[in-house]
């Protein structure tokens, strides 16, 4: 009986995890659905590509200063109710997207979207540590991880089938735009304003997913365990400003998140206005552009744990994959120059591989700071990475303005995640 309740209690922590993943993946469709239908968008409301990066930016700095308020709620308060109240703010800010008419309610609703969309990794993570075993929470982390790139792939999927339910001469539109070069308007004439509807959509499956929560998670399962070692943290986070391992990982997080949120926030765009792609050919590499990624985040660890049982050990091995990751991230400046066509679409497959493989190495170099000041640790870090990407996105936009194109801005994208690696080999105090 007893091995019974054991089962059905661990089956039950797993089944949390999958709830994670699904909210995790609906927060990252909230968030890429703008990217998506950005061309849309700023042909209704007539936007400059500035202000698109405007957008990007009040979403950003949101988000950083989310993340401190949401890590300290994390902690101290009833996670059972912060993470669903978190998803509900984002949900409902989604909602609000669809009937934004304006660029100044766009920037209201992004910024709303950015803010509570930062309490998903704290709560979350919270949830993984108390709910599992040490020996468990690796792979609970990576469901919980694993939702991020699902909703990446199926956001351009999900997009254009509800755009094809909605506009039944969708498709021949589409047809008649590759054929002139993703320029003008379809002869057919101007397709109705369809924008909205993924984000009334997407926001709706948010609100469900409360409801299942909420049957999922009894009273009292997420309860703060006692005896927890919050002094400690405390003096341990307080030590790293001693540490210049510590500022070293700043930098990384800023040098590694600019190509990551840059491209994830102006690829589309850039496909169909610098390039001439069709918004159904776009959008579908969009998709595949996840995947590559997610597969070379997962090959980045793999790789260096065979190597770290070799000669180069493991502080070794983690800077030779994170650097031959930045490398492959800076090839941004041979996507710039590279006309539509194979190439250019095989070198963005290996970018987006690189450029989401530095951040399991980013991890590892965390981990050896502390082992329990990680909560603030991690918030800091993420702070400094979310401002600073946050501050290029309105960057971006202004160079694509004065230059009538995309290409310059894209070319310095990947540059920034070669620096890190000059720190690592020169400063890094080896453990």
């Amino acid at each position: 009986m007893g091995e019974s309740h054991i089962d059905s209690s661990r089956a039950w922590k797993w089944k949390v995890c999958g709830l994670l993943l699904l909210a995790t993946m609906i927060m990252y469709m909230d968030r890429q659905t703008l990217a998506v239908v950005a061309v849309r968008v700023t042909q209704s409301l007539d936007l400059s590509n500035e202000q698109y990066g405007n957008l990007e930016l009040a979403f950003g700095l949101a988000f950083a200063f989310g993340s401190l308020l949401f890590g300290t709620l994390a902690d101290r308060a009833n996670v059972r109710w912060v993470y669903p109240l978190a998803l509900i703010g984002w949900s409902t800010s989604g909602i609000l997207t669809g009937f934004s008419r304006s660029y100044e309610e766009l920037l209201v609703c992004r910024t709303m979207l950015g803010f509570f969309e930062s309490g998903n990794w704290p709560c979350a993570l919270v949830i993984t540590q108390r709910l599992l075993a040490r020996s468990d929470r690796s792979l609970g982390n990576s469901i919980l991880q694993s939702g991020a790139s699902i909703g990446a792939v199926l956001t351009p999927v999900a997009v254009l089938g509800i755009f094809s339910i909605a506009d039944p001469g969708e498709d021949g539109r589409l047809a008649q735009w590759g054929l002139s070069g993703g320029m003008g308007v379809a002869v057919t004439g101007e397709p109705p304003m369809i924008w909205p509807l993924p984000f009334l959509v997407v926001g709706f499956i948010g609100l469900l997913w409360v409801s299942l929560w909420f049957l999922m998670i009894p009273a009292g399962s997420l309860a703060r365990p006692q005896g927890s070692a919050e002094s400690q943290t405390s003096s341990s986070y307080g030590s790293l400003f001693r540490d210049r391992r510590f500022y070293i990982l700043i930098v990384m997080v800023i040098c590694i998140s600019i190509p990551w949120q840059l491209i994830r926030a102006w690829l589309p765009k850039v496909l169909m206005e610098s390039r001439g792609y069709s918004e159904t050919v776009a959008l579908g590499f969009n998709s595949a552009y996840y995947i590559a990624a997610d597969a070379g985040c997962l090959l980045a660890g793999w790789i260096t744990y065979r190597l770290a049982r070799g000669r180069l050990g493991v502080h070794g091995s983690r800077v030779l994959v994170f650097g031959v990751a930045a490398g492959l991230t800076s090839l941004t400046v041979l996507a710039a120059v590279l006309p539509a066509g194979i190439p250019l679409m095989a070198i963005l497959i290996i970018i987006a591989a690189g450029s989401l493989a530095m951040y399991p190495c980013y991890y590892s170099f965390t981990q050896e700071l502390t082992t329990t000041g990680m909560g603030k640790l991690s918030g800091t870090l993420a702070f400094s990475g979310w401002v600073v990407s946050a501050i290029t996105q309105p960057e971006f936009g202004r160079l694509a303005d004065e230059t009538g194109s995309h290409d310059i801005g894209f070319a310095l994208a990947g540059i920034p995640a070669l620096i890190p690696v000059v720190l690592l080999l020169l400063f890094w105090r080896k453990t």
